[in-house]
């Protein structure tokens, strides 16, 4: 009863205290903006650098500090993280691959205390990670292992005073403390790893170079994959085998906004949306839902807002897709509003000044009134949208897949300007946009993929929109 009494006072009194820092979750903060410095892109874009590739972003990009995180997978799902210094696109301050990483990432990392949580698997695969990485270095600080069908972190975590909390498909959901760490039976602190790990390597190394005076046909040079690794310690687990979260979860105070999918092939999960106490993973509420919500929740204030869609990101599946948006009470999780939407929304709504802004397969851009849902305004993109919108400064910024960047005005969605990323001379690399834009430092950061559609199989890019 004590437990419960605590847990309503906190939901009554202001949320802020134990929200996540900036880009501590998805999207950047319980908004889903895109943006938290409050600086607009360009009124007039134009690429400022651009990385071409080969590999896939689904993810959007995430600012930490003066770089920026880049998570791609290529030929055989082989993944690749990078830290892209954000001034000029050139040579990544580190990157890492196999073997460091097994399993692809479409996961947008939580940036906290100098440290980038991720997880990693896609849908076919069994099993995935949670990574935590040096962000200085991208070295590996710790590894959870979540083995089982159906098991895969797609969704982005949340870090909240050093607790990380994500959705990992049939395995719920999962809160770890990111300074508690145990290796080999022991606990050693985040501080004891890189010293622990720098012995490791020097042993590998000198292992290595007598090997090559003995036997060089069979010395193999050290890799970072011998290198000792701790897991942090679980707090709990929710819901394994009975939700299916592949969506962001989202922290408001004391708790914890979850959304559940089922699968219909596998016959696996529960379109749900609940609220869990963030410190012992007890549920405080739970509500329905019609279809599927891939996007996660936003939070607003005393509001939480789901997207739905009865499709999943399948470009081949868009035609005659259905969507939906709905508001619930943060507090009690009690229905507000419900609208029904002509394609599928696929992705969360952003949420400022009062709209919450959504997407839809059916190429239109929507927003409607956080307090009542009532629509104020459409903003036609002319192609099918799978990605989440950005707002800053009063201006909505969308990538379809066609890839198009679009900005709109806020507040009565009049369109400001269209960027071609697939016929603009400083970039001719037509690709599709799942992640969404970033927008930092009054600069636009967007990475397209051509996984499958009219471009499958051609290069892709990352690139920087701005003003020279």
């Amino acid at each position: 009863m004590l437990r419960s009494a605590a847990l309503m006072f906190a939901l009554a009194g202001p949320l802020l205290a134990a929200d996540p820092g900036p880009w501590a979750t998805y999207r950047g903060n319980p908004q889903r903006t895109g943006n938290t410095d409050g600086k607009a892109g360009p009124d007039k874009p134009t690429v400022l650098w651009a990385v071409a590739s080969q590999d896939h972003f689904i993810a959007a990009p995430v600012p930490v500090g003066d770089t920026l995180f880049t998570s791609a997978f290529g030929a055989f799902n082989r993944p690749t993280v990078s830290l892209f210094p954000i001034t000029d696109g050139k040579k990544p301050a580190w990157t890492r691959s196999t073997p460091t990483l097994k399993l692809a990432s479409v996961s947008s990392p939580a940036v906290a205390d100098k440290l980038l949580v991720f997880g990693d698997g896609l849908h076919q695969d069994s099993g995935g990670m949670l990574h935590g990485l040096a962000a200085d270095t991208g070295r590996p600080v710790w590894q959870l292992t979540l083995p089982g069908d159906l098991i895969h972190l797609e969704g982005g975590p949340t870090v909240v005073d050093g607790k990380a909390i994500i959705g990992g498909g049939s395995a719920g959901v999962i809160c770890v403390d990111t300074t508690k760490l145990t290796l080999d039976e022991k606990e050693v602190s985040p501080a004891d790893v890189a010293r622990i790990q720098d012995a490791k390597w020097k042993e590998l190394t000198a292992a290595y170079e007598e090997k090559k005076k003995t036997n060089p046909d069979f010395a193999v040079p050290p890799s970072e994959d011998k290198l000792p690794i701790p897991e942090p310690k679980k707090l709990w687990q929710v819901a394994a085998k009975r939700w299916h979260v592949d969506a962001p979860v989202n922290v408001a105070g004391e708790v914890v906004i979850v959304c559940s999918g089922f699968l219909e092939k596998e016959k696996v999960g529960e379109r749900m949306v609940a609220a869990l106490d963030r410190t012992t993973g007890k549920e405080v509420w739970k509500e329905k839902l019609t279809l599927n919500p891939w996007g996660g929740a936003t939070i607003a204030g005393d509001t939480v807002i789901v997207t739905g869609s009865s499709v999943g990101l399948y470009f081949e599946q868009i035609k005659g897709a259905k969507g939906e948006i709905a508001a619930f009470d943060l507090k009690t999780g009690k229905p507000k509003w419900r609208k029904d939407v002509p394609g599928g929304v696929t992705s969360c709504a952003a949420v400022a000044d009062g709209l919450a802004v959504v997407t839809a397969t059916d190429g239109k851009v929507r927003a409607y009134t956080v307090a009542d849902g009532e629509r104020q305004w459409v903003y036609d993109a002319k192609a099918a949208i799978f990605a989440p919108p950005a707002v800053a400064a009063g201006v909505v910024y969308v990538a379809d897949l066609g890839g198009r960047v679009h900005a709109v005005g806020a507040k009565n969605g009049t369109g400001k300007w269209v960027f071609d990323l697939g016929t603009d001379a400083a970039t001719k690399a037509p690709g599709m946009v799942y992640g969404g834009v970033t927008v930092h430092g009054g600069r636009l950061f967007v990475g397209t993929c051509n996984l499958e559609g009219p471009n499958r199989g051609k290069n892709t890019l990352l690139a920087c929109l701005g003003a020279k």
